[in-house]
């Protein structure tokens, strides 16, 4: 259904790493020169895992689960990026490696079991396998993100968008939501996004469903946005609406025209 998705649209590499000789990148940045006023960040793009790590004991179906990724989210995040001339970053670790999105210091950020599934690769990790994820994909990841904030700062105030998708059932709960727009403090963009997609009969949107800030999903846009008083908005879209590329690429265009239009 669907595949892991790499870098190729006017693509930066950014922050290689490197154990045994084996390289890998933490993050990309795409359009980085864009004019929009806006970056998008999706943290969940891909759930390719570095060859020293194999499979964290996974079988390769098990990889292919959201519990690995945000599957299509990447595909919304550059055709969004393209409708606003901004900016994308997103990482190229899968989560079970290192969530991005998550404070180092919790346990779920490198979760032994994810959903109901073990994560054999995750069981007896030492502080130093921590803090090498850390220092590897983690911190270069939100370095790259707060290095490119910076540049687009320098000429005025930036909304960060995180692009995410999520699973129609989980742990048995059917999820009824097309679309979730996820806010915190900072209504500014949540507010008027919510309004346009509620205009559309055919959507049931979720208003910090089916995830909200108390989950500690909001982390990185607090971290590079919220908590420096610059706005911020999270959007999930439900897995099973972004099987193909032109699903992508419509739901993409569809916020773009939103929130251009704010």
């Amino acid at each position: 259904m669907f595949k892991a998705q790499a870098g190729t649209h006017q693509a930066q590499p950014q922050s290689v790493s490197s154990v045994n000789g084996l390289p890998f990148k933490a993050a990309t940045v795409e359009n980085a020169t864009g004019n929009g006023r806006f970056v998008v960040v999706c943290e969940h793009a891909s759930n390719h895992i570095p060859v020293q790590f194999g499979s964290l004991g996974l079988p390769e179906s098990e990889l292919d689960r959201h519990i690995a990724w945000d599957p299509g989210a990447l595909g919304v995040a550059r055709a969004l990026a393209i409708d606003l001339d901004a900016a994308l970053v997103f990482c190229n670790v899968s989560r079970l490696v290192i969530d991005c999105n998550r404070d180092p210091s919790m346990n779920d950020a490198m979760p032994q079991a994810s959903e109901d599934t073990p994560v054999p690769g995750n069981q007896a990790m030492t502080a130093q396998d921590r803090a090498w994820r850390v220092r590897e994909v983690y911190a270069p990841f939100h370095r790259t993100l707060a290095d490119v904030l910076a540049q687009k700062r320098a000429y005025g105030p930036v909304t960060l968008i995180g692009m995410h998708s999520f699973t129609p059932v989980y742990r048995g709960a059917v999820r009824p939501w097309h679309v979730g727009i996820l806010f915190d403090r900072d209504e500014s963009v949540s507010a008027p996004m919510l309004t346009a997609l509620r205009g559309d009969s055919s959507l049931v949107v979720g208003e910090n469903q089916p995830y909200s800030p108390g989950d500690r999903v909001y982390h990185t846009l607090d971290r590079h946005a919220q908590s420096q008083g610059q706005p911020s908005v999270m959007v999930e879209i439900r897995n099973d609406l972004l099987e193909t590329d032109a699903s992508q690429l419509a739901w993409g265009k569809r916020l773009g025209a939103i929130i251009a239009a704010m």
